[in-house]
Parts: C-alpha cells; sequence; structure tokens
C-alpha cells in the first residue's frame, strides 16, 4: 500500500525541522500510520534509532526496511512501557501526528466515515471490545449526552442521546449509513455534514478512549525526553490542542502555572514555537485534511 493512497503526512517539513534531529540521536514516532513522517525522520539519521507506534495492525504493510528503525504495535499511551522492552530509558525527540489516517477514513468496513455505509466500529485497534455500535446501543443517556456534548462540542446533545436511547428500543444502530439518516433529523439546517462529522469524532474519541490515551503519552513524553528532547505535536480539534497547549505553557493539563519564590515558571517544558503552526494555503490546497491541522513544538528544560 502506497504513502499516498494510505495517508498524505501534514506539515512534513514543520515537523522534522522541529525535531532538530541529531543523526545518531533516538527518535519515537508514536502515530506511524502511513509511515510519511518516520521515512523523512530516517533520512536525516545515521547511526541514530527511530521508533514507530501503531496499534492498527493496518499500518504494518508501511513499515520501512531500515535497520534504523523498529515497529511497535501498541497504543501510544504504553510508549514508555514498550520502550523500556527495548532498553530505551530516554529519546531526544517525539513526533505525535493526532489526525485519523486517510487510510482509516477510506475503508468503509472501519465506520469513521459518514460518506461510506459501514459496520458502526470506529476502533483504531481492531482487536479492542468496545466499538461504536456498543457505545450507541448500550450507553445511558445521561453518557451519551456527555460524549455528544463535550467529544462532539454538539448543542442539542441532551436532545440527540434522548433520541439515541429512544430509536434503539425500538431498531438498535448498527451502520454507518443508517446511523447518518437517524441524525438528519437533528442537524441544523445547512450544517448536516459538520453536524454528522461532530457527532463522528465524539464516538471515535469515546470508542478509543483518545483524551486519556494522549494524556498518558504526554506524560510520559515529558519522562521520556533528554533535556533539550524536541515534542511536536500535531492536533486536529481544540480538545486535543487544549491539552498541549496547557502542558506545555503551564506544566500540567488544568490550572494556572504554578511559580517559584523568584516567580520564574515551574515546567518540564519550554514553548520552541510562540504560537501553533499552521499549513500554508498551498498545503490545505494540495491536502485539505491540513486545514485543521496546529503543530506545537516544545524542548524539555533542565540539564
Amino acid at each position: 500500500m502506497t504513502e499516498s493512497v494510505y495517508h498524505i503526512p501534514v506539515m512534513l517539513p514543520q515537523c522534522t525541522e522541529g525535531l532538530a534531529i541529531d543523526p545518531n540521536g533516538i527518535y519515537v514516532d508514536v502515530t506511524f500510520g502511513g509511515g510519511g513522517h518516520s521515512r523523512e525522520i530516517l533520512k536525516h539519521l545515521d547511526k541514530g534509532h527511530l521508533y514507530g507506534f501503531d496499534q492498527d495492525e493496518d499500518a504494518i504493510a508501511n513499515i520501512p526496511e531500515s535497520e534504523n528503525f523498529t515497529f511497535v504495535q501498541a497504543n501510544f499511551r504504553d510508549l514508555k512501557r514498550y520502550l523500556r522492552l527495548h532498553g530505551v530509558k530516554k529519546v531526544d525527540g517525539i513526533l505525535a501526528d493526532l489526525g485519523i489516517s486517510s487510510h482509516q477514513i477510506d475503508e468503509p468496513s472501519r465506520g469513521f466515515s459518514t460518506r461510506f455505509s459501514g459496520d458502526l466500529d470506529m476502533r483504531m485497534n481492531q482487536s479492542a471490545e468496545l466499538s461504536a455500535k456498543e457505545v450507541l446501543n448500550t450507553y445511558e443517556a445521561h453518557q451519551l449526552h456527555k460524549v455528544f456534548g463535550i467529544y462532539g462540542e454538539i448543542r442539542n446533545a441532551k436532545t440527540l442521546a434522548q433520541a439515541v436511547v429512544s430509536e434503539r428500543a425500538a431498531q438498535p444502530f448498527e451502520t454507518t449509513e443508517g446511523f447518518t439518516a437517524f441524525l438528519k433529523k437533528y442537524a441544523p439546517r445547512g450544517k448536516d455534514f459538520k453536524y454528522y462529522a461532530q457527532v463522528f469524532q465524539a464516538l471515535r474519541i469515546e470508542v478509543n478512549d483518545e483524551m486519556g490515551a494522549l494524556e498518558e503519552m504526554l506524560l510520559d513524553s515529558v519522562d521520556l525526553l533528554k533535556p533539550e528532547g524536541r515534542l511536536v505535536v500535531m492536533s486536529y480539534h481544540s480538545l486535543e490542542d487544549r491539552l498541549v497547549k496547557n502542558l506545555i505553557q503551564k506544566g500540567k493539563f488544568q490550572g494556572e502555572v504554578e511559580k517559584d519564590f523568584y516567580g520564574n515558571m515551574i515546567r518540564p517544558l519550554e514553548p520552541v514555537t510562540r504560537k501553533a503552526v499552521i499549513a500554508d494555503e498551498e498545503e490545505v490546497a494540495r491536502n485539505p485534511r491540513a486545514r485543521s491541522a496546529k503543530l506545537r513544538v516544545a524542548k524539555k528544560t533542565g540539564k
């Protein structure tokens, strides 16, 4: 499967530049996917090594033939544990492209897209138990309200949650096509597709516990990075970006930044880019999925 078919990497030069690659350093691409970012990193390595993480077994087909590369089939929330199994305690840089791959979106059987009819699946790890079908057909109304409201930022989340519970009593939800047809009744006029995307995003985040996994990966990254080591994270929606931004700027996910006796900020990371980097118009025209990407780069403080 070619990279161009599987996934077009977003902001490739900016990501590579953000890592400030040492040819002999140790790097991790925690979202290997189509391998586009990994292959670019490998071009800059001499005696260095790159570890690529992906929980989706479809990604195995994209593993590059390189003695400088090791593939780890695991969720990036277990980053530190799996690196230790490989004898790695500290790394020079970590890259995370948090977007769902084009391959996953474009594969009807995975159930990620409203454009195709397929099972309501949405599992990144296809051996995981919880699917979108399970969420829609078993969650209580108050649980669905939370999922739609927080992860999809849907205004009529409570109404939609109650409607899902009523509808499934007569006919359980099975396919993306059937669920999208149901959603049409609750979408704001003229904003159907945006509404569908928000609901599908909410389900995908819940099914894969994406926010919990992201928090764990980011905290592991802080521990794993060597002093001056780089963290490069590309996010695609405000929930992810807020977590990344807060950790970089405040040293924690919530609350105010802590300061020492002299008024200096206490935080393990320091921003390299003053604000999020976004794709230019040319890249967005070439790859529309780059439109919502926000890239943040930080380095580990300390000696």
